[in-house]
C-alpha cells in the first residue's frame, strides 16, 4: 500500500473538517472562534512570561484548535461502533461517567489521545453519552424508543465499508483517509427533519429533552465544540460586542489565572429548527453560548 497516514494526521482532519461543518451549521461559532482567537492575542501581548511558557511548551501552534466535542448516541453497538472509527483516529475511551445522579439519563466516556505525542499533535476529544432506556419512566414508550433506535443507522454504508478496509489493511492512505473523514463526519451532521412524528417527539421530549434528541434523529448530531480561551471572563464581556448571546454565569470551578478553559456554544435547536409533521419551523439556528471552566490534557 502507498504511504500509510498517522492516526495523528487523520485526527486532525477529521477536527478540522468537524469545525467547518459546525461553522456552517451554527454560524456564531465561527464568530465566537474570532472572538477567542482575539482574546488570546491580546494576553499573550500582554504577558509575555505567559507567552514564553506556552512557547517552550509547543503550545502556541495549537493554542486555538478545538480540544473537546460532545455527542450523544442510543444505542450499545452505536458506541462499539464509535470505538472503531475513533480508534482509526488514535482516540481511546477514557474515563467513566454516570450521569443519572444528576438527573440526566446517560454514561459516558470520553474518546481522546493518550500518549503524550498524540496529545501534543492534537489534543482533540469527543465527550461521548449512551442514552439509558431503562430510565424511561413509561414501559410502552421505552420500548417505542427502543425499535426507533433499532430501525436507524448512523453511520454511511461507506463509512463501514472502509473501517473494514483499515482494518484489513492496518491502515489508510491519503485518499483513503480523505474519504473516510468525509464519510465519518455524516454521523455528526445536524439533520432538521426527525425520524418520528410529533405526537413521538412531544412524549419523549416530555421524559428528558435529551431523549428526544437522542432518539428522534438520523444521527448523533454534534452537541457542541469548544475553543480554548486564556481569559474566560475577557470572553465573557466582549460577547454582546461580537453579537453573541451568553449565559448569565460562567459555569464550573475557577483555577489560575490563564489556564486553559473551554467556551461551549450548544445549539438551541429545539422548535426553532425541528421539521416534523404538520409542524415547520424556522431555518435560523440560535445560538446558546455556554462558558465552562474546565481544563485538562
Amino acid at each position: 500500500m502507498a504511504h500509510t497516514l498517522s492516526a495523528d494526521d487523520i485526527r486532525e482532519d477529521f477536527s478540522q473538517a468537524m469545525s467547518a461543518m459546525y461553522q456552517q451549521e451554527v454560524p456564531q461559532y465561527g464568530t465566537l472562534l474570532a472572538l477567542v482567537a482575539d482574546v488570546n492575542l491580546a494576553v499573550l501581548e500582554n504577558n509575555a512570561r505567559l507567552h514564553e511558557q506556552l512557547a517552550n511548551a509547543d503550545e502556541l501552534a495549537r493554542l486555538n484548535v478545538e480540544r473537546h466535542g460532545a455527542i450523544r448516541v442510543g444505542t450499545a453497538e452505536e458506541l462499539a461502533t464509535l470505538c472503531r472509527m475513533f480508534a482509526i483516529m488514535g482516540m481511546q475511551p477514557v474515563g467513566y461517567y454516570d450521569l443519572s445522579v444528576a438527573g440526566v439519563p446517560v454514561h459516558s466516556t470520553a474518546f481522546r489521545p493518550v500518549d503524550d505525542a498524540a496529545l501534543q499533535r492534537n489534543p482533540f476529544r469527543i465527550f461521548t453519552s449512551l442514552l439509558r432506556l431503562e430510565l424511561i419512566d413509561d414501559p410502552a414508550l421505552r420500548e417505542k424508543a427502543a425499535k426507533i433506535l433499532a430501525r436507524r443507522d448512523i453511520f454511511t454504508p461507506r463509512c463501514r465499508a472502509l473501517m473494514n478496509l483499515h482494518d484489513k489493511q492496518n491502515g489508510f492512505n491519503a485518499e483513503q483517509a480523505q474519504e473516510f473523514v468525509h464519510e465519518a463526519l455524516e454521523t455528526f451532521r445536524w439533520h432538521r427533519h426527525t425520524t418520528v412524528d410529533k405526537e413521538t417527539y412531544e412524549a419523549l421530549n416530555r421524559q428528558h429533552r435529551l431523549i428526544a434528541d437522542v432518539v428522534c434523529f438520523p444521527g448523533c448530531h454534534i452537541n457542541h465544540l469548544t475553543p480554548r480561551t486564556l481569559d474566560i471572563d475577557q470572553v465573557q464581556s466582549l460577547m454582546a460586542e461580537y453579537g453573541i448571546e451568553p449565559k448569565a454565569v460562567i459555569e464550573g470551578r475557577r483555577a489560575v489565572r490563564y489556564r486553559y478553559y473551554c467556551v461551549r456554544p450548544a445549539l438551541r435547536r429545539w422548535k426553532s429548527r425541528l421539521l416534523l409533521p404538520a409542524m415547520p419551523a424556522a431555518r435560523i439556528p440560535r445560538v446558546l453560548v455556554k462558558l465552562s471552566s474546565v481544563g485538562w490534557h
